[in-house]
């Protein structure tokens, strides 16, 4: 991700691919949505997803309930 591509469309969700320890921007956006919560992640927020179903995560907790690990707070 660019510093100038943060701010290119600022009211639009962002189109990601989603790789091992980085992603790449397909279509401008300032977020992306949560897969379990549905919270809007302000790109320079966000810090969990998974590469193999291609979803982002708003916290470790939401990854987790994703995934199916039981007792999560």
């Amino acid at each position: 991700m660019n510093r100038l591509d943060r701010h290119a469309h600022p009211a639009e969700e962002a189109e990601l691919e989603f790789l091992d320890g980085e992603f790449r921007v397909r279509k401008a956006g300032a977020y992306v949505r949560c897969a379990v919560t549905g919270q809007s992640i302000l790109l320079e927020d966000l810090h969990y997803w998974n590469v193999d179903l291609q979803e982002a995560y708003s916290s470790p907790e939401a990854k987790l309930r994703r995934l199916g690990v039981k007792n999560v707070v």
